[in-house]
């Protein structure tokens, strides 16, 4: 499972960071799902493996602009790249109002696909592919906002040999069409399913892609069994306090407590306010002070994510940095 931060800045662009978009796959594939188009997404993909074309489906947080502003120019170049297949937009209530008028407006009226949209903040919302399958699940913000949850979809095609063996079924071009999850007929006239002869596969990987969210502690049923949290950190907690609840989001140290709490072994912080800079002269506005606080209440995986880096869950659920 590959996640690619495209934007972690809150609110508005920086020096340092586009706003809010992630790139999530499993693995190697082509196919990718979109979590978030903040403003200028389209162009921080020119600078990654992902292209429009193999974009499986895009999911919306909410309407903040920070997190959809980008979406008219994402689907125009979409157009102007060649894309033919629908393109799937799964969203609450207000993004599918923005996309239609700006795009009429913009009198963009010949797209060559279709755009297709779900509403997820229905009780009933379910997304499901070959890949993955998704859940959304409510925040606590100034606007409805939601949290994705991504659990894989994973096939075995390794062969269990002695169960073949056992079976009677010769070492031939049926072994091969089981692995593709076909059945075989035998000589004596059985019947082989692929479930039968194939070795029990590898357990899902589950990833929490959050909104933003004044109350992480929300999300604690959805993070049983997850594999990896991504959740806003606008601010340290004495920012926070200081700021005072108006912006309903959430402090380094209060995502963590809720991380550590539900034995999530993997936290990654994104959404971070302008006033924090990589900066080593920076003092109580370094990117640094969001990490060391998180530090002090999680004792899991803890990454900070970076425009453009790329971190990896292996399959033993391991959180690997690629590139940071």
């Amino acid at each position: 499972m590959k996640l690619t931060f495209l934007g972690t800045s809150a609110g508005m662009p920086t020096t340092e960071r586009n706003v809010s978009a992630l790139a999530l796959a499993m693995d190697d594939a082509k196919q990718w799902y979109l979590v978030d188009c903040g403003e200028s997404t389209q162009h921080q993909l020119l600078r990654c493996r992902y292209t429009l074309n193999n974009l499986k489906a895009i999911f919306i947080t909410h309407i903040h602009g920070d997190h959809m502003y980008g979406l008219p120019g994402l689907i125009t170049s979409a157009s102007m790249q060649g894309r033919k297949a629908p393109l799937l937009i799964c969203a609450p209530d207000g993004v599918q109002q923005f996309v239609e008028a700006a795009l009429k407006y913009a009198d963009v009226t010949n797209l060559p696909f279709n755009i297709e949209f779900i509403a997820s903040d229905q009780p009933d919302f379910f997304y499901e592919d070959g890949q993955v399958s998704v859940t959304a699940h409510e925040l606590s913000h100034r606007v409805p906002s939601f949290a994705y949850r991504f659990v894989e979809k994973t096939r075995s095609t390794q062969l269990n040999i002695d169960r073949l063996n056992t079976l009677g079924v010769p070492r031939s071009e049926l072994w091969g069409l089981l692995q593709k999850g076909q059945s075989v007929m035998l000589e004596d006239g059985r019947r082989i399913q692929p479930e039968d002869v194939l070795q029990p596969p590898p357990a899902n990987r589950i990833a929490i892609i959050s909104g933003d969210n004044d109350k992480p502690e929300l999300l604690e049923d959805a993070l049983k069994g997850c594999h990896i949290l991504v959740h806003e950190a606008t601010l340290t907690e004495a920012a926070l306090q200081k700021a005072g609840p108006v912006w309903m989001h959430s402090s380094a140290q209060r995502v963590a407590e809720t991380a550590e709490r539900a034995g999530v072994p993997n936290l990654i912080l994104t959404h971070f306010s302008g006033r924090y800079q990589r900066s080593p002269n920076a003092g109580a506005n370094s990117i640094n002070a969001i990490k060391e606080e998180a530090e002090r209440f999680y004792t899991g995986s803890l990454g900070l994510a970076q425009d453009l880096s790329e971190w990896s869950v292996t399959r033993n659920g391991q959180l690997i940095a690629e590139k940071s």
